[in-house]
Parts: structure tokens; sequence; C-alpha cells
């Protein structure tokens, strides 16, 4: 009897998310970016949430919830009614780094769903101008030669520049200072001026600075190099293998969403992606990769978010990096 039971209540769990979905999205939906208006994940959520919107025929409201390395917002969906009608984007630091940094009063990979990874984004260590080796196995010659008086920059404790300069010591033998800006900019700033040696950047300004001769550029922490900085060799080039580190983005919906919202939610990201219009202001104007379209599953997202926790906490823990 008590089977019996178990496979009507499943059934009814099965009938009420399969009619949910059939008329669904009937309202606007809400995607909440967990950083400020403007900045990186911002723009990416406003260019997929207006495409995206097309093709479900609702508009999708973009809401900016700030704070604590973006898990006020991430919390903001977990807590949402798993309708489809809340979507969480974000990346590698506020659905990865925040959970070893932050005392969460959630579980980033049992709390929320995936639908789809939308974008790859790896860095570019870059040094300040005046520090001109002839490559990357000279570079970390120096640092490994100089010890603490060496320094890298980061956004602050807990971003991805600081878990890369945390991996850089710890690949490379290296016992270079860690300093920590409020922001990339100010970093940045202090970079160009000499004030430190080495930042691990992301692509897009990277690029430009590069470009501008603000900065030299010695390794993408990627398995191939970008279209957008060919003569930037990767770690398996230059000489740090398996060195690979990128801020990826990413949606998400609150647990127990039904499958087909999710699978209706996963074809508008994958027509977003395959617009030639959405690509250019990604891929040309952000300098961002999309992923094949075999990476751009819920599955695949699923065990890429489980495979960057297990490699990632464990370093994060054991160099004891909190939260500031």
């Amino acid at each position: 009897m008590k089977k019996i039971l178990k496979v009507l209540i499943l059934w009814g769990i099965l009938c009420a998310g399969s009619a949910l979905a059939q008329g669904y999205p009937a309202k606007p939906i809400t995607l909440v970016v967990p950083f400020t208006a403007g900045g990186p994940t911002d723009t990416i959520g406003r260019i997929m949430a207006e495409r995206m919107g097309r093709s479900l025929g609702q508009t999708i409201i973009v809401e900016n919830a700030t704070g604590a390395g973006g898990t006020i917002g991430v919390g903001r969906v977990v807590r949402a009614a798993a309708d489809g009608y809340t979507l969480s984007i974000g990346h590698f630091g506020s659905h990865v780094i925040a959970g070893a940094v932050y005392p969460l009063k959630y579980d980033q990979l049992k709390d929320l769903e995936p639908v789809a990874l939308i974008t790859t984004n790896p860095q570019i260590l870059v040094s300040r101008s005046t520090l001109a080796f002839k490559d990357l196995k000279e570079l970390i010659a120096w640092t490994r030669a100089n010890g603490d008086k060496v320094s890298i920059g980061t956004g602050g404790a807990g971003t991805p520049a600081h878990v890369s300069a945390v991996y850089f010591n710890q690949a490379t033998g290296s016992n270079a200072q860690i300093i920590h800006y409020r922001g990339s900019a100010p970093a940045m700033t202090d970079l160009f001026a000499g004030v430190i040696d080495l930042y691990f950047d992301q692509t897009a300004t990277a690029v430009a600075n590069t470009n501008a001769r603000r900065v030299n550029a010695y390794a993408l922490t990627a398995r191939s190099r970008l279209a957008a900085a060919k003569d930037v060799p990767t770690v398996d080039e230059a000489g740090l293998p398996g060195f690979y580190m990128s801020v990826w983005h990413a949606i998400w919906v609150p647990r127990s969403t039904p499958k087909p919202v999710i699978a209706r939610l996963n074809d508008a990201i994958v027509d977003t992606l395959a617009d030639p219009a959405v690509r250019k202001r990604l891929v040309t104007d952000m300098v961002q990769e999309i992923p094949p379209r075999d990476q751009q599953t819920p599955e695949y997202l699923g065990a890429h978010h489980k495979a960057e926790t297990d490699k990632w906490w464990p370093l994060i823990k054991a160099a004891g990096i909190k939260a500031e």
C-alpha cells in the first residue's frame, strides 16, 4: 500500500510539473544578478535576458542583489519559489569560492538546479610593464629567487584573482606577497604604476591593457589560445601545465524546479547563445568564450559545478582564505 501511495505521489508531482511547463512562462521572469550594475556579470546577464525573453515570449527583468561576494543574491534565489520565475546568474566566485569562504545558510550544489553554462573567461597572468621577462619560465625563476619581495595584487580576499595567486605560489614554489585591494580597478592602477608586480586579470581587460602596453602578458590559464589574444601562450605551452582557472558564468534555478521548466529555459539559452548578434557581443566585445553545444546542458553544468567545487575548496580551505 505504501509503495502504491509513493507511486501516486510521484505521479502527481510529475503531472503538476508537466502542467506548469505547458503554460510556462505565463508572466515576467526575474534574473537575479548578485553583483553591481555595469560589471561583467550584470552585462552578460542583461545580454542573455533580452534575447532569452524573445525566445520565451516573456520579459526577463534583471534584478541586482549585491553583497557578501554574491551570496546575498544567490540566497535570494535559493529561497524563491521553485517555479522557474526566479533565475540565478553567477560565476566561479559567487557559486564556488563563496561557499568555501562564507558561512552560508544554503548548499550551492544541493539547493540550486543547473540550467546551463553560458560563458567561460580564463585569466591572463600579467606584470607591471617594467618587468620584461622573455617568457613565463623566466618570470617564475625570478619569483622563486626573490621570495616575498615579489607582490601579487588581488581584487580582494576570496576573489578569483586571490585564489589564482595562492595557486600560483603553490604550483611554482614561490613565496610572493599577496596584496588585497578593494576591487580590481585599484589593483590595476597600482600595477600600472609599478607598485605591485603581478596580477591575474580577466581576459577582456588583460587583452586591452596588453595591447596598450600598460602591462606584459605571460600566460593564459586555459587549454587553448584565445582568438583575441593569439600571441599569449597557454599555461601548458608556457611551462606551467595544468594551471587552469576560468571565471565561468552560468544560470541556475531553485531546487525542485520542474524538469520541463528547466528544459524550456535551457532551450531559450541554447537559442540565445546561437544568435550571431549575442555571440558578437559576448565573444568580440567582452572577450568571453561560449561553450560548445554539448556543454550547454543542465547535466554538464551540474558535473562542472561539482568538479570545480571539489578542485578548489581544498586549496581555499588549506590556505585559510576568508572573506573580509
